[in-house]
């Protein structure tokens, strides 16, 4: 049942009218005199249908049209104006404001029927279509989170696969994510770059698939020429990843590459400073440091959370971003969950067990 509201202030003239709409197919009146009550009543209730007069105290129809008008979702909804024959002018006007069409006075019951008889077949086009459009959102929104899975499994696997020739265990990887989406949490970037983030870390050291075995899993400490090579790893990764359309692709290029730039300008491989450093990589910067000082390795114990937090405040301003410093430590109990939600299995003795490249005295991470 279609719904048409009728808007007239003069007795005789509304009876007429709602006579009229009873002669017409599933549709039903509402009939308001007065013009406040019918923006109420829109502003609550779906129409398919406004008709209503130009002349009515307080608040004239040109008034009401540019009111109703700006309602939520009443832009296409057809709007008949009654106006005497001579008043082009208001016509004109209406238009403007946003009336479909117009009837003369004394209403005519055949080109009242005709005329209402189309807009209404107008509006129910207009709803179809609006369905039909937000079927295929919704269609287009499914397909689109099932590549962006199919997606993200890739890319996870081949950061799996990265993972298995070096030291870093996937507890590892998932803490770097945790902790890179609670500082870009506490940044207030959107929620798109904070679910990115999330992802998008796990590529942080995706280049050592191009470093030879021979200098990954070197047991001891890598000679100059070996550094060199292992120092080679952001700007491979970023190569391996850099001309994707895909936006999680691209913002781990960003981070492969600038992951271990420092804030000061001491870093590699390009020797950013400050703010040229992409946050991205200013945020994983301090997430992969932050998790390589608390983790046992094969090589080293780990440093303990009070020693950890001094290390990033004495840090600020030099390997890391202030501000990513400042947000990661006032979330502390939510780093504490993390660490306790993706803790490690214990680490057994090795005897041989491979270096980290290097990044900032006294300790080394990947």
């Amino acid at each position: 049942m279609q719904s048409v509201l009728l808007l007239e202030d003069n007795p005789v003239n509304l009876k007429w009218l709602e006579m009229l709409v009873r002669r017409l197919d599933h549709a039903q009146s509402i009939s308001f005199s007065d013009p406040a009550a019918a923006m109420d009543y829109a502003r609550s209730h779906q129409v398919d249908l406004v008709v209503l007069d130009y002349l009515m105290p307080d608040m004239n129809g040109l008034e009401f049209i540019g009111a109703f008008r700006a309602l939520d979702g009443a832009a296409s909804i057809p709007l008949l104006m009654i106006t005497a024959h001579d008043e082009k002018a208001v016509r004109y006007r209406a238009l403007e404001a946003g009336a479909y069409d117009f009837l003369p006075k004394p209403v005519d019951a055949a080109e009242f029927l005709a005329r209402a008889r189309n807009m209404l077949k107008l509006r129910q086009a207009s709803l179809r279509l609006a369905d039909h459009a937000a079927g295929l959102r919704r269609e287009v929104e499914l397909a689109t989170r099932e590549i962006r899975e199919r997606e993200r499994e890739t890319v996870m696997a081949l950061v799996k696969a990265a993972g298995y020739r070096d030291y870093e265990t996937g507890t590892h990887i998932a803490r770097v994510g945790q902790y890179a989406f609670l500082i870009a949490k506490g940044l207030q970037l959107s929620a798109q770059d904070q679910a990115l983030m999330l992802d998008a870390a796990a590529m942080h050291d995706i280049g050592k698939v191009g470093i030879p075995d021979h200098i990954l899993r070197k047991p001891g400490r890598l000679d100059e020429d070996e550094m060199q090579i292992m120092r080679q790893h952001p700007s491979l990764g970023y190569e391996l990843l850099k001309g994707s359309s895909s936006r999680l692709l691209q913002a781990g290029a960003t981070i492969a590459l600038g992951h271990h730039e420092k804030y000061d300008g001491s870093g590699y491989p390009q020797g950013l400073r400050g703010q040229d450093i992409p946050l991205f990589g200013r945020i994983v910067a301090l997430a992969d440091v932050f998790d390589a000082l608390t983790s046992e390795r094969p090589y080293k114990k780990p440093w303990s959370l009070d020693e950890a937090a001094a290390y990033l405040h004495d840090q600020r301003g030099l390997h890391f971003d202030p501000q990513c410093v400042d947000v990661f430590l006032a979330a502390w109990p939510e780093v504490l969950a993390i660490r306790q939600r993706f803790a490690d299995e214990p680490m057994p003795p090795a005897h041989s067990a491979p270096q980290p490249d290097s990044a900032a005295a006294p300790f080394q991470a990947g």
